[in-house]
């Protein structure tokens, strides 16, 4: 019976301007040609490990289950810090221990975490600057060619590993409030936030009768899509990460409320509050 070709994702903050990317191509299908490589995101901001932390957390549902993730956001690269093998129910997961693997280690289906210290495995030599290449590529051929995840170096217990200090909503069911943040701007300035709809069921009974304000900039009721507003008006909905978003209608919502990451969101059953 044939054997689907194993699926690799990569998420990376190289951008699409240098080789980088195509290297990393390079380097897996020199080794595991069968593999299937999808480019998941290659413009994560800089070192902004909450930007894939979040990113890697929302898209790994839509793959297969024995998709191997790789993600080389590292600002530690050439440092001691650890490079990490996740193997889980949903997926296995290549990438540093700085925390971009936080909001998977709390989820139900985690097997093993391993350390990947097999140099067999790496390039050689391997440089100080380019982990993904040296690193990261040659593991994840060697794991899409069927080597056993205990192969690349020795396990560790999932309570050792580096966590993001990722903000968490604050929600106040007696007054009906709730305070959230916004923890990414996508690519069409829409502002995306940690609020999901549990939070919101414990406010009211019905979306339409929770207000949305960004740094008390009042944004309106939640609504269904981006169209449900005219053209360049301020939008709250839920958006396809399944979190609340604002937005503008064929606009840019960033920089319309000069909202940065950070920034707060606020949600009231009424329209007085601060």
């Amino acid at each position: 019976m044939a054997v689907d070709p194993p699926f690799i994702t990569l998420t990376t903050d190289f951008g699409l301007a240098d080789e980088y990317v195509g290297v990393l191509h390079g380097v897996i299908a020199a080794r595991a040609p069968q593999a299937r490589i999808i480019d998941l995101c290659h413009t994560v901001p800089p070192q902004d490990l909450r930007c894939a932390a979040y990113l890697l957390h929302a898209s790994r549902r839509y793959f297969p289950s024995a998709t191997l993730h790789v993600v080389v956001v590292d600002p530690g690269v050439g440092t001691e810090r650890r490079i990490l093998l996740l193997d889980t129910d949903h997926g296995r997961f290549l990438a540093p221990d700085n925390g971009v693997l936080t909001l998977l280690l709390d989820e139900p289906g985690l097997r093993q975490a391993y350390v990947v210290s097999n140099q067999a495995l790496f390039l050689n030599p391997v440089s100080g600057t380019f982990h993904g290449r040296d690193i990261f590529a040659p593991v994840a051929a060697a794991l899409a060619n069927g080597a056993d995840p205990a192969s690349v170096g020795p396990a560790l217990d999932a309570s050792a590993l580096t966590r993001l200090p990722l903000p968490q909503p604050k929600i106040d069911a007696a007054t009906g409030t709730a305070t959230g943040e916004v923890v990414a701007i996508d690519h069409f300035g829409n502002l995306l936030t940690n609020l999901r709809r549990e939070h919101l069921a414990t406010l009211a009974s019905h979306l339409n009768q929770i207000v949305v304000s960004v740094n008390d900039q009042a944004v309106g009721k939640i609504r269904h899509s981006y169209a449900a507003v005219a053209f360049n008006e301020t939008v709250a909905l839920f958006g396809s990460r399944g979190t609340l978003e604002i937005a503008v209608n064929q606009g840019n919502a960033a920089l319309r409320l000069q909202a940065p990451i950070g920034s707060r969101v606020f949600l009231t059953t009424n329209s007085g509050h601060k």
